[in-house]
């Protein structure tokens, strides 16, 4: 069983991670696209090309499921991937996790990047899923890059800059951008205690491997392989992706 998961960067690390953690025998091809990178500021049809062709590598090696750990890439071009599959592979797209957070908070902060945080798509999000709770966006200036580039000290200060922007009455903050994970205990040490915090990675890998055990064909093993495409061309994860656990727990690094 072949598991592809797309991205611009290293936002696809967390729900991988997840995977290898829960399912080790699953081969995974891990696409990022580091000459398109960043996805969200581009126009929704570029992203969705990018996407698209992506996807058809993943499939031309085999790919048998498709995940798009990637809230642009989910929003934009979710529907279009369902569309080039079609309806025997799985495609499984990546939500913040509002819903949960506004279940469990009264009052939720939601950090993300500024495109996202500015979107029509996440103003949709809350308006459907917080549920009464007073939700604020957070705009994280820098972070995704900087995460990308293993760059710390950047990342730590804008970590500290969206903390302090976040109102001092928040009981959680959802991590809306699927980088954000890979600093954790960061963000954590970086907010007052007690405050709760959401991702959506655990989840989609989870989501992922029910829609694998509801296929109704004989599921191959696996030998727990882990393949890299760089902007379509063979290739490995980044030296950077070796700062953060998931990164480490997947290997396929360049020395």
């Amino acid at each position: 069983m072949i598991v592809a998961l797309i991205d611009s960067g290293l936002g696809l690390l967390p729900t991988s991670a997840w995977l290898r953690r829960l399912r080790p025998e699953l081969d995974l091809v891990l696409s990022l696209d580091p000459d398109g990178a960043p996805w969200g500021p581009k126009p929704a049809e570029w992203v969705i090309e990018r996407v698209l062709g992506t996807t058809q590598r993943s499939l031309d090696r085999g790919a048998q499921v498709i995940v798009l750990p990637c809230n642009t890439a989910s929003v934009t071009a979710l529907d279009h991937v369902r569309e080039l599959v079609g309806p025997g592979i799985p495609v499984i797209g990546t939500v913040p996790a509002i819903k949960p957070a506004a279940a469990a908070c009264d009052s939720v902060a939601i950090w993300a990047t500024a495109a996202t945080t500015a979107s029509r798509y996440q103003a949709d999000l809350i308006a459907q899923f917080a549920d009464g709770s007073d939700v604020v966006g957070v705009a994280c200036h820098g972070l995704a890059d900087a995460i990308d580039r293993g760059d710390r000290a950047a990342a730590l200060a804008a970590i500290a800059s969206a903390a302090a922007r976040t109102p001092d009455a928040v009981q959680g903050v959802v991590l809306g951008c699927t980088h954000y994970p890979l600093l954790r205990d960061e963000i954590v040490a970086a907010l007052p205690a007690g405050v709760q915090l959401f991702d959506s990675a655990e989840a989609v890998a989870r989501q992922t491997l029910r829609r694998i055990d509801a296929l109704e064909i004989e599921i191959p093993a696996g030998s727990g392989k882990v393949e890299v495409l760089v902007s379509g061309r063979p290739g490995s994860l980044p030296p950077s992706a070796e700062a953060f656990d998931a990164g480490r727990i997947l290997g396929a690094i360049r020395a």
